[in-house]
């Protein structure tokens, strides 16, 4: 694209965006002719992918700004009336509904409302939180309200500068086929945008402002998931969390669940409230130790048993434990990765709905194809089975509907590697809130036993072998960054490792065109000759390209510690091989 049509997009941009702040850093643009920086902002349209959009904040097509929110969200419109024709003609009661929510990154404020104002202009009546609310809230929301779509605008964990828009329907899920390229079809097709202020929408009752009419229940139904209240109310007193909301949206609701059952829960102080800059951490996610950092000080200094960290939107979780090392050491906190503690809350709610005598028919999970090998083992122990999808939470949901529709087995655990639980079904999106109550509950649980999580984590690699996982990933940035990572997928493709750390590949699965009864996705799998599965994707949500690896270790005469050495041994190696590919 030359600079005489970087220009003429540019141009265009100008005279449609409202928000005064993104159309003037684009004429700065201009009027410097910095078309380094215009050509990475107009190239292409940012993409309103399977899950909705994600990219950097500024004015420009290849941004996240008001323009391009809208327009999306008048794409989602379009599809909505065209998918529900009967619900369509009517106007308030009886028609269509949606709901929206928003974090506490830059502009997430801003781009809920505007979204909102695109609705009730079509006629949607949209519930709008009034505050900054987490992921799972907005899921629950759109079942408990019977809306038909939904909308959260967050970036999850990515850096400052992101912020995102993701698409729901209406049983609370992120869209999934056929409904996920129809939206991206009206997206894509948008020439006008239907607009109304906020006075008019709130005049015409298409826009409600909610918060404590769904607050309290989405509570309650995260209080209901518990198994054992009368353990909780009678022994909260003897646990202590610290917890961080990462400068986010969880405080509220993990401060209130866990507080109305009794559990001391001391929240950082400096990370409490919602701030876009996120200025304590270099990144806001879980999934990264120093994300803890404040948090474990604080659990140190107040000697907690546990300390529990949300994403800024409060989907993703993350705990690290107090351990002991040896007789009279000194305190040290271990993190718990995703996978750990995926197969940890399997564990525990089997164990939990067997002890009750509440085991359902057909008792099942679902995790998803680049998630640890442990949690199938775990769920075989307990006569369960472990259903596999691809990558992402819209595609656990889909199973359990699927599940819940034929009535072929009763799913009471969702999770992914990327430190996403679902306790339950009420909430069909990973939930954080529901995470940490969980949590809570089963710490207590194990210490009632004589154990703490670390020990339990121990005894379940007694049942299932030492499994490690590892992960690899680079950035790709800019117009070139897609085609290098689709060079590379190509290029395994056409060429598959025969050997990865030394050891035997004896089968690749390209998911390109669907295998095993997995729908279609850019996802490479080799399943190597000692039972180690090898993955790669390029990132749905960012430019960047992704491997996972995921091994297993028997435990023989060396015990764990020399399991642990083997496994460590295996994907140091793997990591190498994967690394010289990808530089």
């Amino acid at each position: 694209m030359d600079q005489n049509e970087i220009a003429r997009r540019a141009q265009d941009y100008i005279a449609k965006e409202n928000d005064a702040h993104f159309r003037e850093e684009v004429e700065t643009l201009l009027v410097a002719g910095n078309y380094k920086e215009l050509t990475d902002r107009f190239y292409q349209n940012l993409e309103f992918g399977t899950g909705g959009l994600r990219g950097v904040i500024g004015g420009g097509y290849n941004r996240m700004n008001t323009l391009v929110v809208k327009s999306a969200t008048q794409g989602l419109a379009n599809y909505l009336k065209k998918a529900l024709p009967d619900k369509a003609r009517k106007i308030g009661e009886g028609g269509l509904s949606a709901a929206i929510a928003f974090d506490s990154r830059h502009y997430s404020p801003e781009f809920a409302e505007a979204a909102a104002l695109i609705f009730a202009a079509n006629g949607i009546k949209t519930y709008l939180y009034s505050s900054l609310r987490p992921t799972p809230a907005l899921s629950f929301a759109i079942r408990h309200l019977h809306c038909d779509t939904g909308i959260v605008l967050t970036a999850s964990h990515n850096p400052p500068q992101y912020n995102g828009y993701k698409a729901y329907w209406g049983d609370g899920a992120q869209v999934v086929p056929p409904h996920d390229k129809g939206i991206i079809a009206e997206v894509n097709a948008v020439t006008q945008i239907q607009e109304m202020t906020r006075a008019q929408a709130l005049a015409k009752g298409l826009l409600v402002i909610i918060d404590k009419e769904v607050d309290a229940p989405y509570q309650q139904m995260v209080r209901n998931c518990l198994f054992r209240p009368e353990l909780v109310r009678q022994k909260a007193g003897e646990v202590k969390i610290v917890y961080t909301p990462l400068h986010g949206t969880g405080a509220f609701h993990v401060e209130g669940v866990l507080g109305s059952m009794g559990l001391k829960v001391i929240t950082v102080p400096q990370q409490r409230e919602g701030d876009g800059d996120f200025p304590t951490v270099a990144s806001p996610n879980p999934e990264e130790a120093a994300a803890l950092d404040m948090a474990i000080k604080l659990g140190m200094k107040e000697n907690a048993d546990v300390v529990m960290a949300t994403d800024p939107d409060a989907d993703r979780f993350g705990i690290a434990v107090r351990s002991m090392e040896g007789e009279g050491a000194s305190t040290r906190f271990v993190l718990v990765t995703g996978n750990q503690m995926g197969a940890l809350l399997a564990d525990y709610i089997f164990l939990s709905l067997k002890e009750a005598g509440r085991m359902p028919p057909h008792p099942a999970m679902v995790n998803t194809i680049v998630t640890t090998g442990m949690q199938k083992k775990v769920a075989e122990h307990y006569g369960a089975q472990c259903f596999e999808c691809l990558t992402g939470f819209k595609w656990i949901a889909e199973v359990i509907a699927k599940c819940e529709a034929d009535k072929s087995a009763s799913v009471v655990f969702g999770t992914e590697e990327s430190y996403g639980y679902l306790i339950g079904t009420e909430v069909r999106d990973k939930d954080g809130i529901s995470a940490a109550a969980m949590t809570a509950e089963m710490t207590l649980y194990w210490r009632g036993k004589g154990k703490s999580l670390l020990d339990r984590l121990n005894e379940l690699y007694e049942i299932c072998g030492y499994w490690e996982e590892t992960g690899v990933s680079k950035y790709f940035e800019g117009p070139e960054g897609s085609k290098i990572m689709a060079g590379i997928m190509e290029n395994y493709r056409k060429n598959p490792p025969k050997m990865l750390g030394g050891i035997e590949v004896l089968r690749t699965r390209d998911l390109k065109n669907g295998a095993d009864g997995l729908p279609p996705s850019d996802v490479l799998q080799f399943f190597l000759q000692d039972g180690t599965v090898v993955s790669a994707r390029p990132s749905g949500t960012e430019p960047k390209i992704k491997f996972y690896a995921s091994c297993c270790a028997a435990l023989s005469s060396g015990g764990l510690d020399a399991a642990k050495v083997e496994a460590g041994r295996k994907l140091a190696a793997i990591k190498k091989d994967i690394q010289q590919v990808i530089g």
